[in-house]
């Protein structure tokens, strides 16, 4: 299990990010941050949503999966990511853009956006 990003740390690399940071490790721990606060919004195992390749959540309750492809998958970069987890982007603008694939009957994780507020 990856060792917890308190949030001080986390909020400081999200805001740096929104005011233009371009620094990777910045990135890498927004992304992060943003991953750990949707797993602990929304607890469970029936959604992968990865964000190469800085890192990957399993959330959402329901029928989790053990080996392979999960069938529910949401996939992003970082900026449109990011964006989600802060609300300057809405899951159906980035969905139909096609910024965010998300596969599976439970793959839809717009309720649980935004993530957070800065």
């Amino acid at each position: 299990m990856p060792k917890r990003i308190a949030d001080a740390a986390g909020m400081d690399a999200v805001r740096a990010v929104q005011d233009g940071s371009v620094e990777r490790r910045n990135i890498a721990t927004s992304v992060r941050y943003t991953l750990q606060a949707l797993g602990e919004r929304a607890p469970g195992k029936s959604v992968e949503v990865r964000v190469p390749p800085f890192g990957a959540v399993q959330c959402v309750e329901g029928p989790g999966h053990n080996r392979g492809t999960p069938p529910n998958v949401v996939e992003t970069d970082a900026e449109t990511w990011l964006a989600l987890a802060v609300g300057e982007l809405t899951w159906a603008d980035a969905v139909q853009s096609g910024a965010v694939r998300a596969s599976g009957s439970r793959a839809d994780i717009a309720a649980w956006l935004p993530l957070v507020r800065s």
